[in-house]
């Protein structure tokens, strides 16, 4: 059985990104061989907490400079050595700079390198569009062989980076730079291939993940004021995609919305659709990244600017109801 968050956890706020150097430490207490490679960003990332949290750990993790490829290249050869080889950097540079090697190296040998980079998405904020990376997922969840996280809250990322270790092969887990509430209690252990159903509703099906479970929540609070029950999906796992959770919801509610920080092309909304299409076909909206760049500004702003909020969401799900009426 899952556990959720207290009154008193949910309050709390953390980033996904905080979860990667502490549990790193974790692992690495418990005897797993796991290392980290970075690229110039451990602070950022915070692979600098796994090398200062004991003596032997400064060994254990690897500066390579401003040099992504090289970074994964490294990960690699570490993992031909029996190592759990993490990868930190940033989204856009963890994945897109260095996508050749993740795929001809990683993915197509089967490493165990495990890609988790941090400051996915809009949530950057400030940095800006050049920064905020929102096509890793389709690019990670195309690759054969990747098992693909999408935490939405410090204890989900912290689950994402345990889970990473134990799956054999290669994993993407991805993080973000902005602050979320907690949604599941700190101790939670989650599974590959599972989504979670975080409220029970029937009128509409949301599946979301990352950043946007918050919203959803938001969105479900504001629509039980106006009468209308949604049911919230957490697809932590993108890939594998728990199909059954998913066309269960829908068969019950007869709409779905699929709300993620990222393109509306090949991420979450792509993999539910791809499901749906093939199991249960249903009206389904998507609040999303719609083929653009994100620009600077901070996190808030750029959710309502980009229609990727609460207000959104509770926009999609009046759509989709009003389609399946006339089904």
């Amino acid at each position: 059985m899952v556990k959720f968050a207290s009154p008193e956890e949910a309050s709390q706020k953390k980033a996904t990104r905080a979860a990667f150097g502490a549990t790193l430490a974790e692992l690495a207490a418990e005897g797993l061989p796991v290392v980290a490679v970075d690229a110039d960003l451990s602070g950022s990332t915070t692979t600098k907490k796994f090398a200062s949290a004991a003596p032997e750990n400064e060994d254990r993790l690897f500066n390579v400079g401003i040099a992504e490829q090289n970074m994964i290249g490294v990960a690699a050869g570490l993992a031909l050595t029996g190592h759990i080889a993490y990868t930190g950097s940033f989204a856009v540079f963890g994945t897109g700079r260095a996508y050749d090697q993740i795929r001809n190296t990683v993915a197509y040998s089967k490493l165990n390198v495990k890609i988790a980079p941090t400051h996915a998405g809009i949530s950057v904020g400030p940095d800006g569009g050049s920064h905020q990376m929102l096509e890793d997922i389709s690019l990670m969840r195309g690759l054969p062989h990747m098992t693909v996280l999408v935490p939405a809250d410090y204890a989900a990322a912290r689950a994402a980076i345990r889970l990473a270790a134990e799956t054999p092969g290669p994993v993407y887990v991805r993080m973000g730079r902005a602050s979320v509430p907690c949604v599941y209690a700190a101790d939670v252990e989650l599974e590959v291939g599972r989504a979670y159903v975080l409220r029970e509703g029937a009128d509409a099906t949301v599946v979301a993940c990352g950043v946007e479970i918050d919203e959803a929540m938001k969105a479900a609070e504001a629509l039980a004021a106006e009468g209308i029950s949604i049911e919230v999906i957490d697809a932590f796992s993108v890939k594998p995609l728990d199909r059954a959770t998913i066309v269960s919801s829908v068969e019950k509610t007869g709409c779905a919305v699929v709300a993620e920080e990222h393109s509306v092309i090949g991420g979450l909304g792509s993999a539910v659709a791809e499901v749906l299409a093939e199991e249960h076909p249903a009206p389904c909206e998507f609040v999303g990244m719609r083929d653009m760049f994100g620009k600077s500004g901070e996190f808030s702003e750029l959710m309502a600017y980009f229609s990727l909020d609460a207000a959104a969401i509770v926009e999609a799900v009046k759509k989709a109801m009003a389609r399946k009426a006339i089904c």
